[in-house]
């Protein structure tokens, strides 16, 4: 997950060294939440107009997930 993760962003941004993905803990409810951080100068890429490339990030996050019989979100830093 957290690879798949990296591979889409990476495929966004300019500066590719600056992604990282953290996190790949459980919370309480069962849900694993990945904290992605990018560059300041990338966060627009990643982001999108409105919010659109954010929600399909996560949105794949969470088909992937399900395929894999688990609950993932995924936070933007």
């Amino acid at each position: 997950m957290e690879q798949l993760l990296l591979n889409i962003a990476r495929g966004l941004v300019e500066n590719k060294d600056a992604v990282s993905v953290t996190g790949g803990e459980k919370s309480e409810d069962g849900t694993i939440v990945f904290h992605l951080s990018v560059a300041p100068e990338d966060m627009g890429r990643v982001i999108g107009k409105q919010g659109r490339i954010a929600k399909a990030i996560r949105t794949v996050m969470r088909a992937a997930a399900t395929r894999a019989g688990e609950k993932v979100a995924v936070e933007i830093d």
